[in-house]
């Protein structure tokens, strides 16, 4: 087993500037930033609402560059990843792209994130946190290496029912023949550009990858169509409301990595993150796998569920009670849908209550010029995502 890696303990704690820096600086009006990983991103351009509606009407521009990225090669590449993630990796054909989670071995959750499949024996792994000792571990005895490529690739997410049309008007011909979860290689001014048709809004949309030498170069074009297709960068705010809409988890909102958990009990499993589809048992071993059998056989703590909540005062934080009285649970993310025009939210509930979810209230406080205002709205859970419109699916998309 070989291993390369470029980032070193100083850099990672030092926020460092993304490829695309110099261009969403310039159009970062607010001058709001946060930091993800080892890197400062925008938080929000100019207004929360308006990069929201670009993405649902439009198109907008997200910089994904801080998003870990390890390129993993080798005669055993397959085989260690089938270890490592609890879906199988076999199935995964090339060109494709596999949503993945991996446990550690009370199997509760590391991560969760993309795993792109570029040859028989050639993969990325694009994840939240930074994750290389534990694959290092899990690598011993495969013949396999592993590379932290994170800085070597700039991220660019191109999301919108107008996107697919962005991208062809700057030459990115064939395109639209992209179908979900896949992706393709364009020779890009002398280097390389993968476009893949995934993304975090629940919407029609695309991920740009390329070389960080040419990334301010890609922005520029995709901003030169700004005119015909209102193309509008967005920042981490407004995204996390898309995410919410779509019903896609976060870490450290809807759930804690458990490496990082102070309490190992509070980690969660892929069961009681609603994830369970992802398990495949039939693969043969796997981190997790014995204490996942168990789980199956034995039951789950804890589930996650979508609510529809009454009212309109997003429930941010609020507990979760039966008949008002019972607390069974909490909300995790929070948001009033602009789109579904709808009170909407991610919970946590206690496994075994389903008898109770016909009586389920939400406990919502909201801080208003100083005054907290207390309210108990009935909530009910659903059982479909609040977005998934048909463009998200569409192959080829409209064509605007």
């Amino acid at each position: 087993m070989n291993v390369k890696t470029d980032i070193s303990a100083n850099e990672v704690q030092r926020a460092m500037q993304t490829p695309f820096h110099a261009r969403t600086a310039a159009a970062c009006k607010n001058n709001e930033w946060v930091r993800w990983g080892a890197y400062t991103t925008v938080d929000c351009y100019n207004t929360v609402e308006s990069e929201y509606f670009a993405t649902r009407n439009q198109t907008s521009l997200f910089d994904v560059s801080p998003m870990i990225k390890y390129h993993i090669h080798g005669e055993q590449a397959e085989v260690f990843l089938n270890r490592l993630v609890t879906r199988d990796v076999c199935k995964t054909k090339i060109n494709c792209v596999a949503y993945v989670v991996f446990c550690n071995d009370r199997g509760y959750v590391l991560d969760d994130g993309t795993l792109f499949r570029v040859s028989e024996s050639e993969f990325r792994l694009c994840v939240q946190e930074r994750h290389l000792p534990w694959l290092l571990d899990t690598a011993t005895g495969f013949d396999v290496e592993i590379e932290d490529v994170t800085d070597d690739i700039a991220g660019l997410a191109v999301q919108g029912p107008t996107s697919c049309a962005v991208l062809k008007r700057v030459g990115l011909n064939g395109v639209q023949d992209l179908r979900p979860f896949q992706f393709t290689h364009y020779d890009y001014h002398g280097g390389s550009l993968t476009v893949s048709r995934t993304g975090f809004t629940g919407d029609l949309g695309y991920e740009l990858w390329v070389n960080p030498e040419l990334a301010q170069t890609l922005w520029d074009e995709l901003m030169a169509v700004q005119e015909i297709y209102q193309v509008m960068p967005m920042g981490s705010r407004a995204l996390n409301l898309l995410r919410i809409e779509a019903g896609f988890i976060l870490p450290h909102s809807d759930f804690v990595p458990a490496h990082l958990c102070l309490r190992p009990n509070r980690g969660r499993s892929p069961f009681e993150l609603g994830l369970g589809w992802l398990v495949d048992f039939r693969k043969g071993h796997f981190n997790g796998r014995r204490a996942l059998l168990a789980e199956r056989k034995n039951g789950s703590r804890y589930e996650t569920v979508p609510l529809d909540i009454g009212g309109n005062k997003p429930a941010t934080d609020a507990l979760l009670y039966y008949r008002g009285e019972i607390q069974i649970g909490h909300v995790t993310s929070a948001m009033w849908s602009p789109t579904c025009k709808r009170n909407i939210a991610i919970a946590t509930i206690e496994a075994g209550r389903q008898g109770m979810w016909n009586d389920l209230w939400a406990d919502i406080y909201v801080k208003k010029e100083l005054k907290w205002q207390r309210s108990m709205e009935r909530c009910q859970i659903v059982t479909e995502p609040f977005f998934n419109p048909a463009r998200r699916y569409a192959t080829p998309p409209q064509n605007f």
